[in-house]
């Protein structure tokens, strides 16, 4: 009987921890689950020692702030760790955690072998911490096909286990009959006639600070964007573990905010969305629906001084690093205005030819991830090298 620990700090990386738990347990009826995370993974049969509603602090300003939580949580997960003695621990994600567990596991656990399952997005920005997820982790499995050539290139081994995110997209597309869910496409002309696709989707983040910030400044510029329009409906998704009494005070005085927590539902059917940078510009792009991603950053202005220095590459959405180009477009610090956001949503509701290039990339985006069952794959290298 095998003992894991997982460790996922946000709402999808709970998700994707909780198929991944599924995939394990088939293979292993009697296999023992406890960690930090969120419902999905306690509803799989996981004891959690800390729920992520308590951990998901982003952005340096919010770490700061929150460094007696930040510590707490680490003593947590420490002793959770030296109580439970896992075979194996599975990290998902959440570097400025993870890393830091791997290495106290690594020194003080001498039997449990660690897995990074979803590695932090290092090609991106903080390439220096390759050297630490090679050095404490056993295992790499990635989730972009770019990813083991990009750590073979410093010495490390990373297998490709297929995209999480495209999988679970697959299969809620299966789930729900939409035709041809491998790659959905959407007419122009059935969206008009199509009642329940007169609203714009807002999604606005899964941590409390990302809400906060960005929420009001969406809300705004889908109201002007809309107006003039067939549009009758703002839909706004809430995140799951925070207070939905956040939403309900943010969207006070803004008539049209209807709010939901089916994400995946809503942004299928939405004409098109405003969304916080992130994996839900990547679920968003799956979904077939049009988008403009936006992120707020604390001291934002200063973004443009920095970013030759703090990022390697020319994109920070998932859509357009994977893509290598730019499919949608991305409103960041300074860049995230009612203005400029208004701007770019009104122009996914009336270019179609723009819209309609969106969607024709995404199809190539989705082809690119491949079909390989993330969660199944590597349960069973996880599985595999248990039994070595």
């Amino acid at each position: 009987m095998a003992r894991y620990f997982l460790i996922a700090g946000e709402a999808s990386g709970d998700m994707h921890a909780a198929r991944l738990i599924t995939a394990l347990r088939q293979r292993d009826p009697q296999a023992e689950f406890a960690g930090l995370g969120g419902d999905k993974m306690q509803d799989v049969g996981c004891r959690l020692y800390q729920h992520y509603r308590n951990m998901a602090y982003m952005g340096y300003v919010a770490v700061f702030t929150h460094l007696k939580e930040i510590r707490a949580n680490i003593r947590i997960a420490e002793q959770a760790l030296l109580h439970e003695q896992p075979d194996e621990l599975i990290l998902i994600d959440y570097p400025g955690f993870n890393l830091p567990m791997a290495k106290f596991a690594k020194r003080h656990l001498a039997h449990t072998r660690i897995t990074y399952y979803i590695p932090p997005k290092i090609w991106a920005w903080k390439r220096w911490r390759v050297h630490s997820i090679g050095k404490y982790c056993d295992r790499i499995l990635g989730i972009f096909p770019f990813e083991p050539a990009f750590y073979a290139r410093y010495g490390y081994d990373c297998t490709y286990v297929g995209n999480p995110t495209s999988e679970a997209i697959t299969d809620y597309l299966s789930q729900h009959s939409v035709p041809n869910a491998q790659s959905p496409t959407r007419s122009p002309q059935h969206e008009v006639i199509n009642t329940k696709s007169q609203y714009v989707a807002l999604l606005p983040g899964s941590r409390l600070r990302e809400v906060e910030n960005c929420l009001p400044k969406m809300l705004l510029a889908a109201e002007q964007a809309i107006d003039g329009t067939d549009i009758r409906r703002i839909v706004v998704t809430q995140a799951p573990g925070i207070d939905p009494e956040l939403y309900k005070q943010l969207c006070a005085g803004h008539p049209l905010a209807e709010l939901t927590t089916d994400t995946y539902d809503a942004v299928l059917h939405a004409r098109a969305a405003i969304v916080n940078s992130g994996t839900a510009t990547l679920e968003t792009a799956l979904l077939a629906c049009p988008q403009v991603a936006v992120y707020h950053l604390s001291f934002g202005h200063l973004l443009g001084f920095l970013r030759p220095v703090m990022f390697r590459i020319p994109h920070f959405t998932l859509v357009n690093i994977v893509s290598k180009r730019e499919v949608i477009k991305e409103l960041l610090a300074y860049e995230f205005t009612v203005e400029s956001t208004r701007d770019e949503l009104r122009r996914l509701l009336t270019d179609t030819a723009y819209t309609q290039q969106m969607c024709a990339d995404y199809k190539q985006l989705q082809q690119f991830l491949g079909t390989s069952r993330a969660a199944e794959t590597a349960a069973t290298i996880i599985q595999n090298r248990l039994t070595i």
